[in-house]
């Protein structure tokens, strides 16, 4: 499989974040590139002739916008900020984005599914008058409108050219991630590994999931994602995209957080 670097994993403990480092340590793990979330405090020209010269790809481009508004003022606010983000993945040569789809506070998770569709069919439209493909993921939480297969699916199919970026730990909240991976093979283009472990409601930082059970980020092999089964799956289906390592703990430093990761995922796919 080929891994990459995620900016989120790296800036979130921002007190070890250190851009030339980030870039030492994708090529280290020979990773495939890097996907950004946001341009790291520097314009995308200066993060593109860093990553230039140090010969790294960027793989994709994360951003976050309402796009399920009901508000007009709002949902042109989060087109304006789409066309900006496709701007500035074109500097960066990213081939796809992924915009980020969270729940919406009150609103039932159906409802919240259709409000979103709408606003991707015209962010899409954006994208791909660009020649950028845009995705969506398995988002975490109870109340979000995209975690099973199920849900994926009906964004696939009211939204034509709208493609998924598999997280197998997100999936992995509300179904089997090996299965959901095959269910929706045939439109993921990217992928984020991460890892949850399940614990009681009342412990630190506890989030509700679609199953019904709480859990907490974990670092990938230390929680409770079935890891092997998806990377099972995504062999069999001939999966060739990229998988970021998402980490969203405090238990490690970023950087030895993805170290450990990109060598457990590879011990485990000398056994599939």
């Amino acid at each position: 499989m080929r891994y990459s670097m995620m900016s989120y994993t790296m800036t979130r403990q921002k007190e070890h974040f250190d851009f030339d480092e980030m870039l030492r340590l994708t090529a280290e793990l020979g990773m495939a590139g890097i996907d950004f979330f946001g341009s790291c405090g520097m314009t995308v020209d200066e993060v593109r002739a860093r990553v230039d010269d140090a010969g790294i790809p960027v793989v994709c481009y994360i951003y976050s916008a309402n796009l399920a508004a009901t508000d007009k003022g709002e949902l042109t606010k989060a087109l304006d900020t789409t066309k900006r983000q496709v701007d500035e993945a074109l500097v960066l040569g990213a081939p796809l984005m992924m915009v980020t789809t969270p729940g919406i506070e009150g609103v039932d998770r159906t409802e919240a599914r259709k409000r979103w569709i709408g606003g991707l069919q015209m962010a899409n439209a954006i994208a791909q008058d660009a020649g950028l493909v845009l995705s969506i993921e398995n988002f975490p939480g109870a109340d979000s409108p995209f975690v099973v297969g199920d849900d994926v699916l009906e964004a696939m199919r009211e939204v034509p050219g709208l493609k998924l970026t598999f997280d197998n730990g997100n999936a992995g909240t509300g179904e089997d991630p090996g299965a959901s991976f095959a269910r929706c093979a045939e439109h993921v283009v990217h992928a984020h590994f991460k890892d949850w472990r399940i614990v009681d409601a009342a412990n630190p930082g506890a989030r509700l999931m679609l199953d019904g059970h709480h859990y907490v980020a974990a670092l990938i092999g230390e929680g409770d994602i079935d890891q092997a089964g998806s990377l099972a799956a995504m062999k069999k289906a001939g999966y060739d995209g990229c998988i970021n390592i998402e980490y969203e703990g405090n238990d490690y430093t970023p950087a030895e957080g993805v170290r450990r990761a990109v060598a457990y995922l590879r011990s485990l796919e000398e056994t599939l």
